[in-house]
């Protein structure tokens, strides 16, 4: 879990700070930059995994594609300065972990402060392309005494806190930075704490975040953490991929882009039924679409996925009160889009962090509620232990819709707006800010805010266009 995330330098967000709850919703208009806060997200987990090569094409650039220059993700990044990105998260990491061999390791402890600096460094020689480099790197420990003052969002301190914060470590960092004459290391520390010699790693040789070097259980907690970012993703449910057929060897894991729906129902429906003792598949299929009966204008009956052993493909089913059954492939987008995440629900094995970019598309606003409730429930419920029947997950999702806006609650908003603030070299340049709700959990003292009167031009629907029916219509 993402409980806090700073950023400075990083695209249009030269200064931001913000605080994450199970469930959030970042408003604002188009055209704010809303998406470059997913955008750092997806980079910190990438820079898990990747090299920093790799990790900055991935990440869209300034034209909306991927594989761009480097220069791109770098606040002003064409001018002829010095370019940093400095960026920090705090986070629950899971306990228990494996490692790329399948190993198990169990880290010290679970609440951690992450801190990663990356600089540019131009082109060597005519045809080369400038690329990132590493200027520091830690990885701290956050004391559980301390975790009331962090975890600031409600939760129950007995049921939740007790359980995902736990371990305790009483020595330093598990990575640190020091700067020597020869250059930058970055020191990489055992679970041990104080006991046994660092291991260095020269950062200018790197190529990636030490981070992401850790691929064993000699390092569980640093594992964990690298675990924990790799979780965060951004779910972008394509119809095309929705409806793709799912022949036995796809995997039976929803991707990002909603690929492999029936192959993963499939399989939680016959995993619950193995494990819980329900009598049949039948059962996960009747909550699923019960859930998906939630849409008004779409007559649910029933749900079911087959297997065709002859043609060996998994096809999802649905059945309309009228008795029409139809595949997947032929449901509308919004219906499909809004099976994917009752499927989700129902998959304990689906945990991390989850950004969803406009869940309101091919909604009818008539159906937002459903859909909204959905992807809140989708959010672990911060007043109980996570387990099976509340798997810890997080959700972040952005929005322009004022439909969505209203629906929420207070606490759970962030409004997403353009305002002045100090750069490096001393002016007033405008950039992101997100700004939390008056006298919300969100809000601190001295800090901006948003009150009911800074989104009543956004909510109030501009005028001469309310829909008017002629009057033969009225008639």
């Amino acid at each position: 879990m993402l409980t806090r995330l700073e950023v400075q330098g990083f695209k249009n967000l030269l200064d931001v700070s913000v605080d994450f709850g199970p469930f959030t919703c970042i408003a604002g208009a188009n055209g704010m930059g809303k998406s470059n806060v997913f955008d750092v997200i997806e980079f910190l987990s990438y820079l898990a995994t990747d090299t920093l090569v790799e990790s900055s094409q991935r990440v869209r650039g300034s034209s909306g594609m991927r594989g761009g220059d480097p220069r791109d993700l770098f606040w002003d990044g064409y001018r002829d300065h010095d370019r940093v990105i400095r960026l920090a998260a705090e986070m629950v990491v899971p306990r228990e972990v494996e490692d790329d061999l399948g190993a198990p390791a169990r880290a010290t402890t679970t609440f951690l402060r992450y801190e990663v600096s990356l600089g540019y460094e131009r082109p060597t020689g005519e045809g080369s392309v400038g690329r990132l480099s590493l200027l520091s790197e830690e990885l701290r420990h956050i004391r559980r005494g301390e975790a009331a003052k962090f975890l600031k969002f409600p939760h129950s301190a007995k049921r939740f806190r007790s359980a995902v914060v736990v371990g305790e470590r009483r020595g330093g960092a598990f990575l640190s930075t020091e700067y020597r004459e020869s250059g930058t290391v970055i020191n990489v520390h055992g679970d041990g704490g104080s006991f046994g010699k660092p291991q260095p790693r020269a950062a200018a040789r790197a190529g990636r975040t030490v981070l992401s070097t850790v691929t064993t259980n000699d390092y569980p907690t640093i594992l964990a953490a690298r675990r924990e970012m790799q979780s965060w993703r951004r779910l972008a449910l394509e119809p095309s991929a929705l409806r793709a057929p799912d022949g036995l060897t796809a995997p039976r894991q929803l991707n990002p882009d909603g690929r492999h729906l029936a192959a993963t129902l499939y399989r939680i429906a016959h995993d619950r039924t193995q494990a819980s003792g329900e009598l049949g598949p039948e059962a996960t299929y009747a909550r699923v679409a019960g859930r998906l009966s939630d849409l008004s204008g779409v007559g649910v009956k029933g749900l079911t996925v087959e297997l065709d052993q002859v043609r060996e493909v998994f096809t999802l089913f649905l059945e309309e009160r009228g008795d029409l059954r139809l595949p997947a492939r032929a449901l509308s987008e919004g219906t499909l889009r809004f099976l994917a995440l009752c499927v989700l629900l129902e998959d304990p094995t689906f945990t991390g962090l989850i950004c969803m970019e406009e869940p309101e598309n091919g909604i009818h606003p008539a159906n937002l509620p459903a859909m909204l409730q959905l992807v809140k429930d989708l959010a672990v419920e911060p007043d109980e232990a996570p387990d099976e029947t509340n798997p810890f997950r997080q959700i972040i999702v952005n929005t322009h819709s004022p439909g969505v806006v209203q629906l929420c609650s207070t606490d759970d908003l962030l409004l997403a707006e353009v305002r002045p603030q100090l750069a490096p070299d001393g002016s007033f340049v405008r950039a992101l800010s997100l700004l939390p709700f008056r006298g919300s959990w969100r809000a601190a003292s001295g800090e901006p805010y948003f009150t009911e009167a800074d989104v009543i031009a956004y909510l109030v629907a501009p005028p001469d266009t309310q829909l008017m029916l002629p009057l033969e219509f009225v008639k």
